[in-house]
């Protein structure tokens, strides 16, 4: 035997027994790595601006509420108590477009077709030309229901109108259940360019300039706004949107035949009332 074999020096440390490394402590490492999370979530909630932060509002800089931001939409609503029968029209400027608004009350809605309904003044109370001719074969463009009968088919214009009963509907869709509803119950349906969806202006192709009118949703009606001057239908439509309408779609402009009945009985007449030569020109209605 070797007497140095076990000879250690002041300066040495050796491990006698076995050549294995130590083992780690593995809990030691959980535990360590358990308290660096726990700091980074504490320097994380501290960093966070507090409730009071977020929430603080200076004494001049209290947020406003804006109801009816338009004086239209109030005067729309001041109707509700008018019991008489007839139109109530109002005009405004709107984005330097001078405008008309039709509002007929207490009436019910249909279409027409043919000139025949217009001349009866003692029921009518408004009316204006609905759907387009067609330039080529003068029939009526896109699709069209009276009285339950399609007389037209077709998805020119996006924009509808559905009346189901009392109920007038104005909406934008390729495809839309309340024809087929329309065809069922006896009512009515017909197709326009769409101009405002939601609250949103919906852009068209057509881009000429003439005078404007659009069946409109507006808090709550169905009324008639047409223009004093040449507008574009982007433009016209914009300032729709800037009124307040949910919903609208175009009715024909420019000459197009148009007569109301005023709360006092008087009769006011518009457009292009000769020559009638257009046996399939449509007409929305209200009357008695």
């Amino acid at each position: 035997m070797n007497p140095n074999k076990y000879d250690i020096q002041d300066t040495e440390i050796r491990i006698i027994g076995g050549s294995q490394p130590p083992q780690r402590n593995k809990k030691g490492w959980w535990l360590l790595a358990g308290i660096v999370a726990i700091v980074l979530l504490l320097i994380i909630i501290l960093c966070l601006p507090s409730k009071s932060e977020q929430e603080e509002i200076g004494v001049f800089e209290q947020p406003i509420t804006i109801v009816n931001p338009h004086p239209l939409r109030a005067w729309l609503q001041s109707l509700d108590t008018i019991q008489q029968i007839g139109t109530v029209i109002k005009d405004t400027v709107v984005n330097d477009i001078p405008m008309r608004i039709y509002v007929p009350l207490n009436t019910t809605p249909r279409l027409e077709v043919g000139y025949k309904c217009i001349d009866d003044t003692l029921h009518n109370i408004l009316l204006f030309q609905a759907a387009d001719v067609r330039a080529d074969n003068k029939k009526i463009v896109g699709a069209f229901v009276l009285r339950g009968k399609p007389l037209s088919w077709g998805l020119s214009k996006k924009g509808y109108c559905s009346i189901i009963g009392d109920q007038v509907t104005i909406g934008v869709a390729d495809n839309s259940p309340l024809f087929e509803q329309a065809t069922e119950v006896g009512g009515y349906f017909f197709r326009q360019y769409p101009l405002v969806s939601n609250g949103v202006l919906v852009e068209n192709e057509l881009k000429s300039q003439s005078t404007r009118r659009g069946l409109c949703e507006l808090e709550g009606r169905v009324v008639v706004v047409e223009t004093f001057s040449s507008e574009s239908l982007h433009d016209f439509a914009q300032a729709l949107v800037d009124i307040g309408t949910a919903n609208a779609i175009y009715l024909v402009g420019s000459s197009a035949i148009g007569w109301h009945r005023t709360i006092d009985g008087r009769g006011v007449a518009s457009g292009q009332w000769e020559p009638r030569i257009y046996k399939n020109v449509s007409f929305i209605v209200w009357s008695l």
